[in-house]
């Protein structure tokens, strides 16, 4: 029988729409899913090389826990120039996945009954992640006519509240914090001795904004956990790696609760995580100009459809407003049957995404072209 905290948790949403898409396809179905949130290009081709390198020269046994030196060491060096984080390389943790260290955050600062700010919607994890550390999610409100910005965070602070959840740019809406969104929560958080999780996987996909890191702020340094990692930026998901970084008083649970489930990341990965952040960054500008040019094809398409759609400012998700045609659920699974496209209903991230889908758009243009005339032919 499973456990009373895996009752509290159901499966993710992202994932059971792309099994039913896959089951579909084995069918012979030709199947456009825009449901899960993977690039879909290839890693470049120097990243691959060094971790081959490093496979076949003999770097295929454990590394040390908190990850390689040397990709600590450019992990650090990033953060300092790329964020304005106040980082060394003992203050970074290598873990395989960011998903790994934010499950890893949440079980290591939250106590029983704690709760924990997220903003409705968010990324299907961070709820149930919450609910196995034994706390409960608070759902902050957000505003769809302003880049999905939450507000009202201030009401929602009680003596139980021990963490603030911030996404930027978000998944599932493609919404970017700026400044003064952040200062915000930064005061807030300052002023009730709460702590901030910044989750900053998708910070290189932005187009019109600029990103900035929740940590940089005044006063925030010692209260601020950054997530990040490899999979959306270079294009390397199945690689499993991403990393943490916090004040070393914060870290040692992470590392403790690291120690003793996952032991570290792969070894050889790690060296290709090394010649992503030190070698070129042309295929990241490339890839990021081709999801920009996606975005616009797609975004149009809905508006013009009749689908109520605001342009994104990051990621690779636009955040839908269907209820011209149904319930986000409903549409999802008309879309799925009829016209043969995979999205994922606005509901899987929140109460507030019930007339909404998202639609992730790590797919060719020609792709995004049929899938449009398909959506069109099938609600229309």
């Amino acid at each position: 029988m499973p456990s009373s905290r895996l009752e509290r948790v159901e499966e993710s949403a992202t994932i059971k729409i792309a099994n039913a898409a896959n089951k579909m396809k084995s069918e012979g179905i030709d199947i456009i899913s825009f449901s899960l949130g993977e690039p879909d290009f290839n890693t470049p081709d120097h990243i691959c090389k060094a971790a081959a390198d490093a496979m076949y020269r003999g770097e295929t046994h454990y590394a040390p826990s908190t990850g390689i030196p040397e990709l600590r060491e450019a992990i650090a060096n990033k953060l300092q120039t790329e964020n304005k984080l106040e980082v060394t390389s003992d203050d970074v943790l290598v873990t395989p996945g960011a998903k790994q260290a934010i499950f890893e955050i949440m079980m290591s600062v939250l106590d029983d009954n704690d709760e924990a700010i997220l903003s409705d919607p968010s990324w299907v994890s961070y709820s149930p992640c919450i609910k196995l550390a034994g706390a409960n999610p608070v759902w902050a409100p957000t505003d769809p006519e302003n880049g999905f910005m939450p507000y009202g965070i201030e009401e929602l602070i009680t003596n139980k509240t021990k963490l603030i959840v911030v996404n930027s740019p978000c998944n599932p809406t493609g919404g970017v914090f700026d400044k003064e969104k952040l200062k915000t929560i930064a005061d807030l958080a300052i002023d009730h001795d709460l702590l901030v999780l910044s989750d900053e996987i998708y910070e290189k996909i932005i187009y019109e904004k600029k990103h900035i890191s929740m940590g940089s702020l005044d006063g925030m340094h010692e209260r601020t956990i950054t997530v990040n990692g490899f999979s959306k930026a270079y294009a390397m998901t199945g690689w499993r790696l991403g990393y943490v970084t916090a004040i070393p008083e914060i870290m040692k649970g992470f590392k403790k609760i690291h120690s003793h489930s996952v032991s570290s990341a792969t070894t050889f990965a790690q060296f290709g995580g090394v010649a992503a952040l030190e070698g070129p960054q042309e295929p990241v500008n490339d890839m990021i100009k081709e999801f920009k040019a996606r975005r616009d094809l797609l975004i149009d398409g809905l508006n013009s459809i009749g689908i109520k759609c605001k342009r994104p400012d990051g990621a690779f998700y636009a955040f839908a407003d269907v209820s011209e045609f149904g319930n986000g659920d409903i549409v999802a699974e008309k879309l799925l049957q009829e016209a043969h496209v995979a999205v994922t209903p606005g509901s899987a991230f929140g109460v507030s995404g019930k007339d909404f889908v998202r639609i992730s758009y790590a797919t060719s243009q020609e792709r995004i072209k049929q899938a449009l005339q398909r959506i069109e032919e099938t609600l229309l």
